[in-house]
C-alpha cells in the first residue's frame, strides 16, 4: 500500500473511532446527566454487560470506581529450582467484572528494582516483600536485595486511577523484616533490621502521612533524595517522622502485618499457632500497650480490618475465618472451609475478605455480608503464585482494554 493510501485509511479509521467514541450513553439525555444516572447502578456488572459505551464509562477516570484485587505474583517453581536465587515478581490486578488479570505498568526505575524472594542462606523460606494499601493506593515498603540488604530506600506508590507510580520520601532507616501497616491515611513502619541488626532500629517506628498533598516525588530517578520546588514536583513536608519507640526489638524477627483498627495498629511477633507476644500502638497518643489477652490468644493466622472497624482473622490450621468482638475480647467464627487452611495473607474491604491460599495457589474471596457468608476462589494466572493481596479501586483502562 502506498503512502497516500495508508494516510487515507488512517484518516478513515480515526473518523470511525471519533463517531464510535461520541456515541451517547443514553439517547436523548446529555452525557453528564446520563453519567450521574448510571453511577447509581449498584452492580457494575450490569453496566459492563449492556453496551460498549457503558463499558468504557465504567473504566473511565471520571466514573466512581469499583473495588478489585491487587497482588504480587511470582513464577511457580519446580522442586529443582528451590535452592536458587529468585528475584522475579510481577505487580498484577484482578478485575472482578471481566474476570481477567492485568499486569500493572512496571515502576519506572533507574536502575530496575530487584526484589529477592529466595536465597541459598534461607532454603526453607521466602524472603518477604512488604506492602500496604492506604487511601486507595498501593505502597511498596520493604524487601531484600541479593546482598541481603534493604531493597527500598523509599516507598514506591501505585495510584490505580491514574495508572502511575510515584515515590515516597526517603526512609530515615531503610529496613526489611519489619512491621508495616496503615491507619487513617498514614503509613507506619516499625522495628525490623537495616543492613545489619541494630537495637535502635529494632525499637524504632516512623510514619508518613499520605493525606497531605505534599507527599510525592515525580522525579525519574529512584535514588533521588532531594526536595525540589513546588513546580518541580516535590513539596515541603515530604518526610518520614520518627515516633515513640518500642520497649525492645522482639518484633524484628518476622515480616509483620500491623493491622489498622479504630485508630490503633495491632500486631503479633510470630505467625501461626506458636506462642507469641502482641502489642497495640495508639496512633493519636503515640503510645504502646499490651494486646488484650483474648485477642492475643485467638490470633492464629493472617488478619485484616474491614474499613479499620472490624478485624477478621483466619486460623490457618483449622481454616476458620473469625471476627473479633472487643466487648468481650473474643473471636467468633464466620465461616470454616478447607480452602482457608494454610492461609498466608489477607485483605478486607467492601464487604469482602480476600485470603491468599496455601502456597499462593489462588485467592479465596469471602462475602461476609451475605447470609450465610459465601466463598469463591479467584484462580491465579497460569504459571504464577500469589505473594500477597490488597483490595483497591480498579485501574482506569485504556480504551483498547475496555473493549
Amino acid at each position: 500500500m502506498n503512502n497516500s493510501a495508508t494516510i487515507a485509511a488512517a484518516g478513515a479509521a480515526i473518523k470511525r473511532r471519533k463517531n464510535h467514541y461520541h456515541q451517547s450513553l443514553i439517547p436523548g439525555i446529555p452525557d453528564d446527566i446520563a453519567q450521574i444516572c448510571l453511577s447509581l447502578v449498584q452492580q457494575p456488572l450490569t453496566l459492563y454487560s449492556v453496551c460498549q459505551s457503558w463499558r468504557r464509562l465504567l473504566y473511565s477516570p471520571s466514573f466512581p470506581p469499583f473495588l478489585s484485587i491487587y497482588s504480587l505474583l511470582k513464577p511457580s517453581q519446580s522442586k529443582e529450582q528451590t535452592n536458587q536465587y529468585e528475584d522475579s515478581v510481577e505487580f498484577a490486578n484482578f478485575d472482578p467484572i471481566s474476570s481477567k488479570w492485568h499486569l500493572l505498568p512496571p515502576p519506572p526505575l533507574e536502575p530496575p528494582l530487584r526484589l529477592l524472594l529466595r536465597h541459598p542462606s534461607f532454603i526453607s523460606r521466602h524472603l518477604p516483600i512488604q506492602s500496604v494499601s492506604v487511601s486507595g493506593k498501593f505502597v511498596l515498603l520493604a524487601a531484600t536485595t541479593d546482598h541481603l540488604l534493604p531493597a527500598l530506600s523509599r516507598p514506591l506508590v501505585f495510584k490505580p486511577l491514574s495508572r502511575k507510580w510515584t515515590y515516597g520520601p526517603p526512609l530515615a532507616t531503610p529496613r526489611r523484616w519489619c512491621a508495616a501497616g496503615a491507619s487513617r491515611g498514614v503509613v507506619y513502619v516499625a522495628s525490623g533490621i537495616g543492613s545489619h541488626y541494630n537495637q535502635e532500629v529494632a525499637r524504632s517506628i516512623e510514619k508518613w502521612d499520605l493525606k497531605s498533598n505534599n507527599s510525592y516525588c515525580y522525579c525519574a530517578h529512584y535514588s533521588c533524595n532531594h526536595h525540589h520546588d513546588k513546580d518541580k514536583g516535590t513539596k515541603s513536608g515530604w518526610k518520614w517522622e520518627k515516633m515513640g519507640g518500642l520497649k525492645d526489638g522482639k518484633f524484628s524477627r518476622e515480616a509483620i502485618e500491623a493491622v489498622g483498627w479504630r485508630g490503633k495498629l495491632c500486631m503479633v511477633n510470630v505467625k501461626g499457632n506458636a506462642a507469641k507476644e502482641g502489642i497495640i500502638y495508639d496512633v493519636e497518643k503515640d503510645t504502646w500497650q499490651e494486646m488484650p489477652e483474648g485477642m492475643l490468644v485467638g490470633w492464629r493466622g493472617p488478619a485484616a480490618a474491614m474499613e479499620e472497624e472490624i478485624i477478621y482473622m483466619v486460623d490457618e490450621s483449622k481454616g476458620a475465618l473469625r471476627k473479633y468482638y472487643p466487648g468481650n475480647d473474643s473471636w467468633m467464627d464466620v465461616l470454616e472451609n478447607e480452602m482457608l487452611k494454610g492461609a498466608q495473607h489477607m485483605a478486607a474491604a467492601g464487604g469482602r475478605v480476600c485470603v491468599v491460599r496455601r502456597g499462593g495457589d489462588g485467592i479465596a474471596v469471602v462475602d461476609v455480608v451475605a447470609k450465610p457468608p459465601s466463598l469463591v476462589v479467584v484462580e491465579t494466572p497460569l504459571g504464577f503464585q500469589v505473594l500477597d493481596v490488597h483490595i483497591l479501586p480498579r485501574m482506569s483502562q485504556l480504551d483498547s482494554e475496555s473493549q
